[in-house]
């Protein structure tokens, strides 16, 4: 009976000895997991951080970039400073046609002026009002203002602005037959635009008799 208690005893202290040294494995296998888990994510960083040569690249890439716009910049300074030169006075210019207008305007009351048609006072006056006229012109020519030649030549919507439509079946119809007010070129933008009169066909009296049947 002793006998088999031993046995007993025996076996089960091997068996918890197994248990214990099961257990150890397990732990240990665990622990080796978790430190090769911590070395991979200690080396992770590592392995992500860029070489020399990618950070080069990047730093000339960068530095081309900057270069790049600090060339755009200058460019667009330069224009505005052209612009600034080669147009600062526009509105001046613009001001100063008021001068034409009105030297014509004065031409036309002085020869529509019944009691001074004929005259030698009136031709005198419109000899000088042209003399003035023609240095305004020459003055504004140097300064690169000069006048749009319009008349028989196609209406361009960039260039004129039609004020009426004259009948007229010697000219193409859209022709400038009229001149109304004077347009002006500041190089090449426009300073203001030609008011014109611009041909249009006569409309036959046959069309005209069957307008007013319809009407």
């Amino acid at each position: 009976m002793e006998k088999e208690e031993n046995l007993n005893q025996d076996d089960n202290t091997k068996q918890s000895t197994e248990d214990n040294g099961n257990t150890e494995k397990l732990l240990k296998e665990d622990q080796t997991n978790i430190n090769k888990d911590e070395m991979s994510a200690e080396a992770t960083p590592e392995e992500t951080e860029a070489t020399p040569e990618e950070k080069i690249k990047e730093l000339e890439d960068k530095l081309a970039r900057t270069f790049a716009e600090m060339e755009n910049q200058r460019r667009r300074f330069e224009k505005e400073k052209d612009d600034a030169f080669d147009y600062g006075g526009f509105t001046f210019a613009k001001e100063a046609l008021n001068l034409i207008d009105n030297l014509e305007r004065s031409k036309l009351i002085l020869e529509s002026d019944e009691t001074l048609k004929e005259t030698g006072a009136l031709k005198k006056t419109l000899e000088h009002l042209e003399i003035i006229n023609k240095d305004l012109i020459s003055i504004f020519t140097k300064n690169n203002i000069k006048p749009i030649d319009c008349l028989n030549k196609r209406l361009d919507p960039n260039l004129h602005q039609a004020m009426m439509e004259i009948e007229d079946d010697e000219k193409e119809p859209g022709t400038i037959i009229q001149e109304v007010q004077k347009g002006f070129m500041i190089k090449e933008r426009l300073l203001r635009p030609s008011l014109v009169g611009v041909s249009k066909k006569k409309v036959q009296k046959n069309e005209e008799n069957k307008e007013n049947l319809d009407k």
